[in-house]
């Protein structure tokens, strides 16, 4: 053992580098929350909040610039006692009146109003949906059963999901007692054919052919024939294996086809409908606008992001002779504090701001025809031409959105990828997808393309694209294959 000295170069985050990063992460309204768990946290911060209908509103303005630009230079200095900060503290008071001005600090009806529409948004929140389970217990309550028949018939609903669109998954076995009898199993099954009474019709099935038979009514025109294809050929169905069909059963590929239409009816996730779908409310970050020349200008959205600035009480309160040594160090660390959070929130406005004027300068084609013009992007490209990191670049365009002429579009709907043209030209694989469907659309259905044949065609467009590209989006697309898009009823050409 000993002692030996070693010289390492290493990086650390400052903490407030590593403020500023998460400042600049942070949409609109998330930044908005966390300005008011800082404002409780720190005394120092005071928030401006101008009436822009007042007459003064300008005037207002320019004063708070030229105090926020002050207020940059103050900078807490422990190595050398803080002269100058006092210095530029003392400048700053000589400079303001004698009386504190409340001007600066909310009113009790701006925080009447704040309360109001508080209120108004939990009033007006949307009420959570009946579940599944909810929808069916209240059903079984209303039956006329054994209690017995009832707990287990609790017992099977409790295990159905709105997700997997209210199938059986759970074997009947496993929903009783390790020790139970054959007749505690029969009872199991009385009780499963009380759930599968219930409404929706379907639910509770152990298998698709078993939901799909108990929608089956006797009115149906094709009962029968609907009934063979789900017991026997429903996977042939699925593959549009029309002929083998046809030849085991010695239906006409016109009366399968009448009948496939007929179970198109039928639901194959009778509990999805109560399945919780979240829509995430929106709200745009920045706004594009598009002058008489058809340029498009930028402008961040903040206007309910408060202007901040340093309360001038403690200012004062930091130059009283009766001021403690205690009171003294607690302002000057939350001086600190507020000033980071200040100049994070300037440098997120600035970052934000050239980061997207960039994207729409790229973008400029999409934005003017369409999502066939888009240009393949990567946020080195944006990085590069602002002068940031490329994670920079990342984190001011995670969870933004923009609104355009084309509706609110994530920032990160501008960044695709995309391969070459033989003319070496760029192009985009969104532009690649559209005139995939466009070739699916125009196809001979009798004679439908191959992956192979799709990549000749796009070929022909100047479009080199591998045919496990082609299998691939048109799988992510949801596209089936060929065979599965042939028509049976018209002849091939």
């Amino acid at each position: 053992m000993g002692l030996q000295a070693r010289q390492l170069q290493t990086q650390k985050l400052a903490p407030r580098m590593i403020q500023s990063m998460e400042i600049l992460q942070l949409p609109a309204l998330a930044l908005q929350e966390r300005i008011e768990q800082e404002m409780n946290e720190n005394p120092l911060l005071e928030q401006q909040e101008l009436d822009p209908l007042a007459p003064d509103s300008i005037e207002e303005t320019t004063d708070r610039d030229t105090r926020s630009e002050n207020e940059k230079e103050l900078v807490v200095d422990t190595d050398h006692d803080n002269q100058e900060d006092f210095e530029r503290l003392q400048n700053m008071i000589s400079e303001l009146p004698n009386t504190f001005d409340e001007s600066f600090r909310r009113s009790s009806g701006a925080m009447q109003d704040e309360s109001d529409r508080r209120h108004d948004l939990m009033a007006n929140a949307v009420s959570r949906p009946e579940s599944l389970n909810d929808f069916l217990l209240h059903q079984l309550a209303e039956l006329d059963i054994d209690d017995r028949l009832e707990q287990l018939a609790e017992r099977i609903i409790s295990t159905l999901d709105a997700r997997d669109g209210g199938y059986l998954r759970t074997p009947l076995s496993d929903l009783l007692p390790q020790n139970h009898q054959p007749e505690d199993l029969a009872l199991a099954e009385q009780a499963l054919l009380i759930v599968q009474s219930l409404e929706p019709t379907g639910i509770a099935a152990r298998s698709l052919s078993e939901c799909l038979l108990m929608q089956i009514k006797a009115d149906f025109p094709h009962h029968e024939e609907m009934q063979t294809l789900i017991e026997s050929h429903l996977e042939d169905l699925g593959e549009n294996r029309l002929p083998q069909i046809a030849k085991r059963t010695g239906y006409s590929i016109e009366l399968i086809q009448i009948v496939r239409a007929e179970l198109h009816v039928l639901n194959p996730k009778p509990g999805a409908a109560f399945m919780e779908t979240y829509v995430p409310n929106v709200t745009p970050d920045i706004i594009l606008e598009q002058d008489d020349e058809g340029n498009y200008q930028v402008k961040l959205d903040d206007d309910r992001v408060p202007t901040l600035f340093i309360s001038e009480y403690y200012r004062r309160r930091l130059q009283d002779p009766k001021c403690t040594a205690e009171e003294k160090e607690f302002i000057k660390s939350k001086i600190n504090g507020a000033q980071w959070l200040i100049d994070s929130i300037e440098q997120r406005r600035s970052t934000l701001t050239r980061v997207a004027q960039a994207i729409v300068e790229h973008q400029k084609k999409f934005l003017d025809e369409g999502p066939e013009s888009i240009e393949p992007l990567k946020m080195q490209q944006i990085a590069d031409k602002v002068g940031v990191h490329v994670t920079t670049v990342s984190r001011a365009v995670d969870d933004k959105w923009m609104q355009t002429p084309r509706g609110i579009l994530p920032l990160k709907r501008f960044f695709v990828g995309g391969t070459q043209t033989e003319d070496g030209d760029d192009v985009a694989w969104d532009t690649i997808r559209i005139k995939l469907q466009d070739l699916i659309d125009k196809e001979d259905k009798s004679d439908p393309y191959s992956d192979e044949k799709i990549v000749e065609e796009l070929k022909k467009s100047g479009m080199n694209v591998a045919r496990r590209t082609v299998t691939k989006y048109r799988k992510r697309m949801g596209i089936p294959s060929s065979r599965q898009r042939r028509d049976w009823t018209l002849p091939r050409n």
